[in-house]
Parts: structure tokens; C-alpha cells; sequence
């Protein structure tokens, strides 16, 4: 038997992720939504994978012919937006941050730490979620410089860089 679903949230807590901004474009509509279950695929052809739970309102758009969708990775100075797309309520979530489109239609930050505009290349059902293969036609790194914004434990983390803890140890 299985291990409850507490139980394995509990114990994938302890694994950190990048966070991202999932945006979506079907017809005229648009949406976001936060995501960490976010991977690279392959090079060539460059795919790559979100994971949406059934129950989302995205899940419903991503499920109609034609929808496209982005992933704008967070950098860590953009706790706010993440939140922002978690949390609100869809027409209110685009009000914050500088949006532009790119190859697909689908809305990208403009200064994301990287993007990636994609099209479905694929969809497989995976107990209550589906897994979203993305073929990448086009992509960016606005902010290649930037810390990524990074979820461990229930919260939001920090990198440290080298050159921060060069700079902590003359300041100590």
C-alpha cells in the first residue's frame, strides 16, 4: 500500500526546486499560475515538462486545441510575483510585472531570470496531474546575471554565491 499523500509531501519538502511563472495563452485567453514541477527534457529537440494539477483552471486550458505556454523562471528578488500568481485571483495577476509576447503568443516577463515559449508537444495524464511536454520555439535570459529563486521546506530560499561569501568572510 502507498504512502499517504501527507506523507509524501512531507518527505519531497526536503527537495529544492527553481520556481517559475507558468503562463498559458488559448484563444483570447490568458493565465498564470506558480510552478516547481518544472524539468528539462531534451536539447534536440529542446523539450521540456510542467506538471498541472487536474483540478486548475489551467488544466482546462492547456487542454484545448491550439493553447501555447511559457515558463518564466523566477529570479530570487521576485518572491512577490510568485506569490502574486499562486495566490490571487486570475485577473488580478497580470497587473503586476512588465508582460511582452514572444513567438507563440503566450505572455512572457520581461525580465524573467530566462524564459521559454513553448508549444504542446505532448500531454500525459500521471494520477491527479498531467505532464505538459513543451517544444521550445523561442527563448531568453534577460537577467543571466541573477541568483534563481528557489523553494525548500515551505519557504523561499537564497543562493549563496561565491563572490557574497568572499565578502562576508573579510567583513567577519
Amino acid at each position: 500500500m502507498p504512502i499517504s499523500s501527507e506523507s509524501f509531501r512531507d518527505a519531497l519538502r526536503h527537495f529544492p526546486a527553481g520556481v517559475t511563472v507558468v503562463t498559458i495563452r488559448s484563444g483570447e485567453f490568458i493565465h498564470g499560475l506558480t510552478v516547481s514541477a518544472f524539468a528539462s527534457i531534451s536539447p534536440e529537440p529542446p523539450l521540456i515538462m510542467v506538471i498541472i494539477d487536474q483540478r486548475h483552471s489551467a488544466y482546462e486550458l492547456l487542454e484545448e486545441e491550439g493553447a501555447v505556454f511559457a515558463v518564466n523562471i523566477l529570479h530570487q528578488s521576485q518572491m512577490e510575483l510568485s506569490n502574486r500568481f499562486a495566490w490571487l485571483k486570475d485577473e488580478d495577476r497580470f497587473d503586476a510585472g512588465e508582460w511582452i509576447t514572444a513567438k507563440t503568443g503566450a505572455p512572457i516577463l520581461a525580465n524573467a531570470l530566462a524564459w521559454l515559449d513553448c508549444t504542446i508537444a505532448g500531454r500525459y495524464v500521471a494520477g491527479t496531474h498531467t505532464i505538459y511536454i513543451g517544444e521550445v520555439q523561442a527563448s531568453g535570459a534577460p537577467r543571466p546575471d541573477q541568483p534563481p529563486l528557489v523553494y525548500w521546506n515551505r519557504g523561499y530560499r537564497h543562493l549563496l554565491i561565491r563572490d557574497e561569501i568572499q565578502t562576508q568572510k573579510k567583513d567577519n
